[in-house]
């Protein structure tokens, strides 16, 4: 059991001052009948809501799939550049919202938004092994070397060393990379290490988690409990060989 004016906060109808005023003011009902005290006590995922008579669809957790451009931040928040969250409608905006990892400035593609701290820890851990497919446009093509090269794990510039990727060359200068891990700008690195250089750079699918080809740069959709559930998947059929 939580406070109404806890709950209203939580779903992005105001602060908790805000949303006292307005339950105070006789705008909001819980199972039909008007509230006027903020410390109320329901159970939101029992009793039904309504603000101004329009019910409230109560979500605990939200999850976006973003299509995010190139130019912006994967950060909650930066004083000096725009974000990831600066690009969300104001009805998609909510409390505790962040990226559940990090695109590169540069870098396009998939990336979600959630305030579930425990999913973004699950699908980030190492454990996970969840798979993240790339795009990569390069400055020459890559070469079947690559792909062994990729396939045994590379060895970067600092002596880090990289698990097992599949590399797919693809047509002209263009590759598709699927990894399980993130270091740090690591695909544009395992290129530069075969002395090749990205030139553009898109992440398609996190897991079983394709971008939606519908979404334009920096739209962003609710993500349903089925697609939550395939970031998870393995790659099928062809998925990487971890080393253990």
């Amino acid at each position: 059991m939580d406070r109404l004016d806890k709950i209203l906060a939580s779903q992005n109808l105001g602060s908790r001052k805000e949303v006292g005023a307005m339950i105070r003011k006789g705008r909001v009902c819980v199972n039909g009948e008007r509230v006027c005290r903020p410390d109320h006590k329901l159970d939101p995922e029992k009793d039904t809501v309504s603000v101004d008579g329009n019910p409230l669809r109560f979500a605990r957790q939200v999850y976006y799939m973003m299509h995010k451009p190139a130019g912006v931040l994967s950060a909650s928040r930066d004083p000096h550049a725009p974000t990831v969250l600066d690009l969300l409608r104001p009805d998609q905006k909510r409390r505790g919202l962040f990226p559940a990892g990090r695109l590169d400035k540069d870098t396009e593609g998939l990336l979600i938004l959630t305030d579930d701290g425990a999913f973004a820890h699950r699908m980030l851990s190492p454990r996970s092994r969840v798979f993240k497919r790339y795009i990569a446009v390069l400055d020459r093509p890559a070469a079947p070397e690559d792909v062994r090269a990729f396939a045994e794990g590379l060895v970067l510039e600092d002596g880090l060393r990289c698990l097992p990727a599949r590399l797919c060359l693809l047509e002209g200068s263009a590759a598709q990379v699927d990894l399980c891990e993130g270091k740090f700008h690591q695909v544009k690195r395992m290129f530069a290490a075969r002395g090749k250089t990205v030139v553009h750079l898109k992440r398609v699918q996190i897991g079983g988690l394709v971008l939606d080809g519908a979404l334009l740069p920096g739209q962003a959709r609710e993500l349903s409990a089925e697609e939550c559930a395939s970031v998870f998947l393995p790659l099928p059929e062809d998925r990487l060989k971890i080393q253990k």
